[in-house]
């Protein structure tokens, strides 16, 4: 492996301008029970997704730097599809100083929004999926407005009147989105930097944090309606790093237009979200927390209010083997449905994940993963899940 690593690096005019193609090749493995928890997406009970993942990072100079990430795998979500090729992120960074306090970004590239983006590839994430509020799905879509409180009632599988569901009329799940999508690699432009204590980042994207990898690209969905996120972090020392995290965004895609009352278009209907963050690291130990407080602004409806979080902690045990564990939750708020009662317009849900990875040299990873989640219905569903990874880092 050392020896590929120098054949896929190349410098050119005395080291002023560097190239590095990396990647990391991943096998995973799901079981769990039907509905699919998260972003997951079939109908069987077990899955198996391999995926080859490559970085392109070049350094012109010492201002200018660029990189790309391609993926080859059966759908940016785990999905028994057939097999594609994307490029998830393509961007130019600009940084004018070198002491960090401005950089300039342009292109497709990972939100500034939180903490856990900057860690969620699978070699770096210690758990293999996301945390709750980027991968649980709620009864908001993105293609149509429901007609009637009920609807997004029905959208969200809420039980009304002790009404239950099959996993035939799960068959929507792919229209639902999150509070956000995973890393969310929308297109825009940023700015960032450091002022001593004090990090900011701002971003303007062409697409809401909700949004599906679908509409990411410039080409599928432009700026008509942009979204504007920003982060603003205060690292007292090495050890603490806290942070706010705002975002708003109009969440629906131009094909739900028929359905918005007259007179309304998309961008009247906006996702707001306001986070919070916080991480430690001491020794063997870090630990990384996220707060998010989302309102979605929906046609006939109102406004839909939800709060997620997660708790997350990961110990080294010995040099090779560590242990994480995530509490997950999502709570959310109430709306009058069709006969006026006040209901929550979502099932709150917790989930616990627990993790044992061990790294066999500087290339080789394995990770497994259990997780217990509890619904609320009209009766509490318990579910369980398991999970494998194995990572190869080249």
């Amino acid at each position: 492996m050392e020896r590929i690593d120098d054949f896929l690096s190349v410098s050119a005019f005395h080291g002023n301008a560097r190239a590095r193609v990396s990647g990391l090749l991943d096998l995973e493995a799901y079981s769990f029970e039907q509905p699919a928890p998260g972003l997951i997406l079939t109908e069987k009970r077990s899955l198996i997704k391999p995926r080859l993942t490559l970085f392109l990072d070049t350094q012109i100079g010492a201002h200018i730097y660029a990189f790309a990430q391609s993926r080859v795998d059966r759908g940016f979500d785990p999905t028994d599809g057939t097999a594609e090729m994307r490029f998830d992120e393509y961007a130019i960074r600009i940084s004018p100083w070198s002491d960090g306090r401005f950089t300039l970004q342009v292109g497709k590239f990972a939100t500034v929004v939180g903490n856990w983006v900057q860690r969620h590839d699978s070699w770096t994430n210690p758990l293999i999926t996301a945390p709750l509020p980027y991968e649980n799905v709620t009864g908001i879509w993105d293609s149509s407005a429901p007609d009637s409180p009920g609807t997004l009632l029905y959208w969200a599988k809420v039980p009304v009147k002790n009404q239950q569901y099959s996993a035939v009329d799960y068959a929507d799940k792919y229209l639902r989105s999150p509070v956000i999508w995973g890393p969310s690699y929308a297109s825009g432009a940023s700015i960032s930097g450091c002022l001593g204590k004090l990090e900011y980042a701002m971003e303007l994207k062409n697409a809401a944090l909700s949004s599906r990898p679908e509409v990411w690209d410039v080409a599928e969905r432009g700026f008509e309606h942009p979204a504007f996120s920003a982060r603003f972090g205060f690292r007292p020392n090495p050890t603490w790093n806290f942070g706010v995290s705002a975002s708003t965004a109009s969440y629906l895609n131009a094909e739900a237009s028929p359905s918005l009352p007259p007179g309304k278009n998309i961008g009247d209907y906006r996702e707001m979200l306001l986070g919070q963050d916080v991480s430690f690291e001491w020794h063997h130990l870090q630990v990384w927390a996220e707060f998010y407080e989302t309102r979605f602004q929906v046609a006939h409806v109102g406004n839909a209010d939800t709060f997620a979080y997660y708790l997350e902690a990961k110990y080294k045990l010995t040099p090779q083997l560590f242990g994480a564990l995530r509490w997950n939750q999502q709570l959310y708020a109430t709306i009058r449905d069709d006969t006026g009662d006040s209901i929550p317009w979502g099932n709150d849900i917790w989930r616990i994940d627990a993790a044992l990875g061990f790294r066999f040299t500087t290339h080789i990873q394995l990770k497994l993963q259990y997780s217990l989640e509890n619904q609320r219905s009209s009766t509490d569903r318990y579910s369980n899940s398991l999970a494998g990874q194995l990572t190869l880092r080249f």
